[in-house]
């Protein structure tokens, strides 16, 4: 594999260049912001050097004017002054693609970002998806040929389920992907853990133990791809309610967490409001639950829980560079009897239903809960798919489809 690989991201911002207004990279850390926005820059503004952090504070506007665009200018956050002079310029030139911005998920939030209100355009970077690093990424997203019954093709190369737990395990931070060696890769993201909840200085602000957060996530991530409560989270971590709200919402800044939210609907009742938990990159995951590929493969709950994990990670980041792509959901009925893994909640346009299983041979009764959202929702329902491990792709019951994993990346 070459160093170099073309991001979704990379398409997003070849097509929002055509637009006067600044795009914004955000992204966890060393997901490839930088290594992305300076292909497309002519000029880059470096705000953590000290110098250059200097000299733009004195005078942004002046440090901005007769600059080569696309002019890139990464952690903006340490000059946050810098966007009212981005507002001003963008409003005083049209001129398409001037500005690109990046930073981390946390600076996304960030209470000076309201100059850019209206001027700031959001590119998302996730950790890279599979379909990246096979170079994959033209066509239509997997969701939307759900939605609309396009074919879906699969590789030439099918992996069995150890093949889909190592693919997962190695993660999708780029230092990671890029290292052939195990040993070394595993190194990689223990390191990006231990500096996380020990050194980053994204988490100076909320001042954590570093103690205590690390047990936070390592009971978050044992409970990904699950509806673990806060009292169920805090009590594993040994810390009070209030301590576990605010290592919630700094973890999902730093971009190391994401929680789905439960769907709604007024043709359906008694639907759990609970959100689902999942680790942002399932090679964190197991630097955080300490576990290898056998340790996985010994247990069915720890193989579910990866897959879907994997999978969901897989297409978050494929729709945060669409435009008006789904929203992203979970469904469970209140006793239990009904819940399905993915929602992707398309509006006016349908509902795609997608569930996750660790099976090479899905049948009728592994769809049993699609065919009854089907069944519920009516005109509504536009497609549904069990997601498998094995190597075919048959229909299981009216617009409710067996897929390999493995077409995600096809």
């Amino acid at each position: 594999m070459t160093t170099y690989i073309r991001r979704m991201a990379d398409v997003r911002i070849e097509f929002l260049a055509e637009s006067p207004a600044a795009l914004f990279i955000t992204g966890a850390r060393a997901t490839g912001k930088t290594t992305t926005a300076r292909r497309h820059a002519a000029t880059v503004i470096q705000l953590d050097n000290a110098d250059a952090a200097a000299a733009v504070r004195v005078d942004p506007d002046a440090a901005l004017r007769d600059l080569q665009p696309p002019v890139l200018l990464d952690e903006w956050q340490v000059v946050p002054e810098v966007l009212g002079a981005v507002k001003r310029a963008v409003d005083n030139d049209r001129t398409p693609g001037r500005f690109i911005l990046s930073g981390s998920v946390r600076s996304a939030r960030d209470s000076a970002l309201w100059p850019g209100t209206g001027r700031l355009l959001p590119v998302a970077m996730h950790p890279l998806t599979v379909r990246e690093q096979v170079g994959a990424i033209d066509g239509v997203e997997f969701l939307e040929r759900l939605r609309t019954g396009d074919d879906n093709p699969l590789p030439a190369d099918i992996p069995d389920l150890r093949a889909y737990v190592e693919i997962a395990l190695r993660g999708g931070f780029p230092e990671a992907v890029l290292e052939p060696q195990v040993e070394r890769r595993d190194a990689w993201l223990d390191g990006y853990l231990s500096h996380m909840v020990t050194r980053d200085p994204s988490t100076l602000g909320a001042s954590p133990d570093s103690g205590r957060l690390g047990r936070f996530f390592g009971a978050y991530a044992l409970n990904t791809a699950g509806l673990a409560t806060d009292a169920t989270l805090i009590k594993a971590a040994g810390i009070d309610r209030r301590t576990g709200e605010s290592y919630t919402q700094l973890l999902s800044d730093l971009g190391i967490i994401a929680e789905l939210p439960s769907w709604h609907s007024n043709r359906l009742s008694r639907l759990v409001k609970g959100r689902k938990r999942l680790a942002a990159d399932t090679g964190l995951w197991a630097a955080a639950v300490g576990i290898d590929a056998a340790t996985v493969m010994s247990s069915g709950d720890l193989i579910g829980r990866l897959l879907e994990t994997f999978v969901i990670n897989q297409l978050r980041a494929e729709t945060a560079v669409t435009t008006r792509g789904p929203q992203l959901c979970h469904l469970r009925v209140a006793d239990g009897r009904r819940e399905i893994d993915l929602i992707a909640d398309f509006g006016a346009r349908g509902i795609v239903a997608v569930e996750i299983k660790a099976t090479n041979a899905p049948d009728t009764s592994d769809a049993r809960h699609l065919a009854w959202l089907r069944d519920e929702l009516g005109p509504q329902f536009a497609a549904g798919a069990v997601l498998h491990v094995g190597s075919h792709q048959y229909r299981l019951s009216d617009q409710i489809d067996a897929i390999p994993i493995c077409a995600l990346w096809a």
